[in-house]
């Protein structure tokens, strides 16, 4: 009895107790239901309130720079040369193309003269399209061709609200990384607003609209913010699959828009082998991320008519192996690159050189170091010592985890996991690599620093608003609480945030109301009267930098131009310089006459220039080329010896006869000469 007795006491028991139990784990599905549900719904209105202010920054982050721009120049009241004449140097260069296209009959026709170009190169007939990354324009030009508003917006405002809403593109895919990053859109918003703030080192499209590197950088941070993601853990195979595309598309159209791409590539598979050696990104994913490098420039090569400045670039050497690329090289006799070869060999001290070319970058302030008041502006807005304050921590994190990955105990793979592994996922690495060569870019050359400075404003948000940073240096003072982490995470950003607006918005909005003119009337005037004096077919030599607005505001024929990736026409440049040497106008007349030149353009601001130093004017580069004793008091190489004849474009202007056998002026202002050359042999 007792043990029936207690049989059955234990069977109501159980039933009982299964009651409650099932009760209690009903309750507990209930309960993780309701938790579930509300995490959901706070997840969709977080992405849609994060992604609306997204959208909204770069937007405005557009309009601001446009106004900016047509403030400095008051852009929409000046006459159309004058606004040609605002795209400096190679600006207008490029920008020249865009409105060839459009002044052509039909669109073949106007794709033929790209092809079979003779404007560009006197005497010479070559491929723009080959030559130049120009396919931007030529994309544009089509487009406004079948959309209709050429009534109501002009072929000009077209193209520069196009760079202005790449911009927008450029700011949101930054926003949209940090975001990644870090897991919250608090710090895109801090990475749009330190950029924004930092304008003055972190772009320079308001007044360089058309260069390359405005139409690149927007993909290149798309491309950025979609390899970011790629990188997370367990993503869908469709999830994947579009971003694989988005990585491509994006790498892709950075490719064909920028002619350094290649350069920019190469340090970014540099990233992926370090990482993958290091066992710090998914094997896999490298791999493929490889095979879109290769393909988007071997695309881009196609499009290019098999340029070989990209097929034997070093990102395909790098990729498919040091050996085959050594003999693919050789085999192409590549030499429109071999310049930055030898300004990177002269610049890190590899031995002097007196090549022109070399020398010409080294002069240039932009390929110069980065200077410390770059520094000193971007921590006068926090920036950079947040960024030191995160990457010295990531740094650290990072040798520890490549400690452990090449580490064979299992003792120390425990000990580092919970602390490590967590924060430097395969993104955060990715993005810390990222960060860390293209800073070493940006302090070696000047021109880079927007590269980096970008994504110093991605990398310092995203330190402030992550978990596994806070939580990190919380437990290592012993005073982890999840709530004083999530403290932490929101409350400094947003900090930051109320100071950066209290200190820099005025100021903002004072620069919205400053209204400023272009104002160039030598430049404008040599234009007009090379419309109105000179025949269309005239051929014109000069600098680089004139000879762009030549051709973009008068569509007369160079000698040559600034887009210098090409081994003939640097030779052909350096034989036009002469006209700023010691040289005889004998010999200047038969340099310039075998280009086939009409006109020659000198300019006073070249001849007695002052702006660099002894040994680093125009003057001197060509003279130390020459092997002549450079101007001025100071020292020369021993083995320089005093030139014969004295300097072309100071004795021209006393109208000897010797001169004027050859030259007749026939222009002149306050900046510009204009001779014209007799017909004569």
């Amino acid at each position: 009895m007792t043990t029936i007795r207690q049989r059955k006491e234990i069977k109501i028991a159980e039933v009982y107790e299964d009651n409650a139990s099932q009760e209690e784990e009903e309750e507990l599905e209930r309960q993780l239901l309701t938790v579930y549900s509300g995490k959901g719904l706070w997840k969709i209105l977080s992405l849609t309130v994060g992604g609306t202010i997204g959208l909204c920054i770069g937007f405005l982050t557009s309009v601001y720079l446009a106004t900016l721009h047509e403030n400095d120049l008051w852009f929409s009241n000046i006459k159309e040369v004058e606004r040609e004449i605002s795209f400096r140097t190679e600006c207008g260069l490029y920008y020249s193309y865009y409105k060839q296209m459009l002044q052509a009959p039909t669109i073949s026709k106007g794709f033929h003269g790209l092809i079979y170009d003779n404007k560009t190169e006197s005497m010479r007939t070559i491929n723009i399209l080959e030559r130049m990354n120009i396919y931007q324009e030529v994309f544009l030009s089509i487009l406004y061709r079948v959309l209709p508003i050429q009534t109501y917006l002009e072929p000009v405002y077209f193209y520069i609200y196009t760079l202005f809403g790449l911009q927008a593109m450029y700011v949101t895919a930054l926003y949209v990384t940090s975001w990644l990053l870090s897991g919250t859109w608090l710090s895109g918003l801090l990475a749009a607003f330190w950029y924004v703030i930092n304008r003055i080192d972190t772009t320079r499209v308001e007044f360089t609209i058309p260069l390359r590197e405005n139409w690149a950088l927007p993909f290149f941070a798309v491309q950025i913010a979609a390899i970011t993601y790629l990188l997370k853990p367990h993503l869908q195979p469709l999830c994947e699959k579009l971003t694989l595309l988005a990585v491509f598309i994006s790498t892709f159209l950075f490719s064909l828009t920028w002619q350094f791409n290649q350069f920019m590539m190469l340090m970014q598979s540099l990233v992926l082998f370090i990482l993958d050696c290091l066992n710090m990104l998914p094997t896999t994913k490298v791999t493929w991320l490889y095979v879109i490098q290769v393909t988007s420039l071997l695309l881009v090569c196609v499009l290019q008519f098999f340029n070989s400045m990209i097929l034997g670039s070093l990102l395909i050497s790098f990729n498919f192996s040091v050996l085959i690329a050594r003999t693919f090289q050789q085999f192409l006799n590549l030499k429109s690159d071999e310049h930055i070869f030898k300004f990177l060999k002269a610049k890190f001290g590899f031995g002097a050189t007196r090549d022109f070319d070399a020398n010409l970058y080294l002069c240039e302030e932009a390929f110069g170091l980065l200077p410390f008041n770059t520094l000193e502006r971007l921590s006068h807005t926090l920036l950079f010592y947040v960024y030191m304050f995160v990457l010295s921590i990531m740094v650290i994190m990072a040798i520890v985890v490549a400690l452990r990955n090449l580490s064979d105990s299992t003792n120390v793979q425990y000990l580092h996991k919970g602390r490590c592994t967590i924060i430097l996922k395969p993104g955060t690495a990715y993005n810390l690599m990222h960060s860390i060569l293209f800073g070493c870019l940006a302090f070696s050359t000047m021109r880079m620093k927007y590269l980096w400075t970008s994504h110093m404003c991605v990398f310092a948000s995203f330190g402030l608003c992550s978990s596994d940073i806070w939580e990190l240096l919380l437990k290592l003072v012993h005073l982890y609480t999840p709530k004083r982490m999530k403290m932490m995470k929101y409350s400094i950003p947003v900090l930051i945030l109320i100071y950066l607006c209290y200190k820099f918005w005025p100021g903002m909005m004072a620069e919205l109301s400053e209204l400023r003119e272009f104002y160039d009337p030598d430049t404008v005037e040599l234009m007009n009267w090379i419309k109105s004096n000179t025949p269309k077919k005239a051929v014109f030599a000069g600098s680089m930098q004139l000879l762009a607005g030549v051709k973009l505001c008068t569509g007369r024929t160079l000698t040559n131009h600034p887009h210098y990736e090409d081994k003939g026409l640097r030779e052909r440049t350096k034989e036009v310089y002469q006209i700023y040497a010691k040289r005889s106008p004998e010999e200047v007349y038969s340099l310039l006459k075998s280009f086939g030149t009409d006109y020659v353009i000198l300019e006073d601001s070249i001849c007695y220039e002052r702006r660099h130093s002894r040994g680093c004017r125009l003057r001197d580069l060509l003279d130390i080329a020459n092997g002549h004793v450079m101007d001025g008091p100071g020292e020369n190489d021993p083995d320089l010896k005093p030139a014969k004849h004295p300097r072309f474009c100071e004795e021209i202007k006393r109208n000897l006869p010797s001169y004027s056998a050859h030259f007749t002026r026939v222009f002149q202002n306050k900046t510009f000469h204009v001779y014209k050359l007799s017909r004569h042999k």
